[in-house]
């Protein structure tokens, strides 16, 4: 069994001035600060602390620093996945990312919601709410993902969106609030002339 404490998913809970909730919190802060201090160029040093901070890491993830997340082992990344600078992942339900994930700079995930009441709010009452991205998916710079939230599989979330509500496969989304502007079609592979070199796998 894990010594690790127990979030309640989608329910009011204690989440703020938890001592057990805390600890855990003053943990990750501090190895994102010694990632965040290291070279940006020391692959090697990056790759053993994100092993130790995130829950599960597929083969190829690279986070670009700074990088900040609460927890990190609620945190899931496939294969082949880029974030670039500035990401943060408020992980106190489970953020989950596909293969092929592309992040683009300014970006926020977070699964935390405070209790609208403003008694609730103020003794310190949260809920916790998973996020999940599908495999494929590019999410644009300065983007907001929001609790709750779960994006298919190889969706294009347009730069400055912030997502409330969940947004299918294959489409491209726009926006604040993040709607379906139209789905990707073949007719995406011709939008700019190809450099002779390209070599598509």
């Amino acid at each position: 069994m894990s010594d690790k404490p127990i979030i309640p998913l989608n329910c009011f809970f204690q989440g703020c001035y938890n001592p057990a909730y805390e600890e855990e919190i003053r943990k990750a802060k501090e190895m994102c600060y010694h990632y965040n201090q290291l070279c940006p160029n020391d692959n090697e040093a990056q790759q053993l602390i994100l092993q130790k901070l995130l829950g599960e890491m597929g083969k190829d993830a690279i986070i670009v620093p700074p990088f900040w997340c609460d927890y990190g082992y609620h945190i899931t990344v496939g294969e082949s996945f880029y974030a670039n600078h500035n990401l943060i992942i408020q992980d106190g339900a489970g953020v989950r990312f596909g293969d092929n994930v592309f992040i683009a700079p300014n970006c926020c995930f977070t699964t935390a919601e405070h209790a609208i009441d403003p008694e609730m709010r103020k003794a310190g009452v949260e809920i916790a709410k998973p996020i999940k991205v599908g495999n494929n998916v590019w999410i644009g710079a300065g983007c907001t993902i929001l609790a709750g939230v779960e994006i298919g599989d190889n969706t294009v979330i347009g730069a400055g969106s912030v997502v409330t509500k969940s947004i299918p496969s294959n489409v491209v989304a726009v926006g604040v609030p993040c709607k379906v502007l139209r789905e990707i079609t073949e007719k995406d592979k011709m939008t700019y002339p190809i450099y002779s070199e390209l070599i598509l796998k």
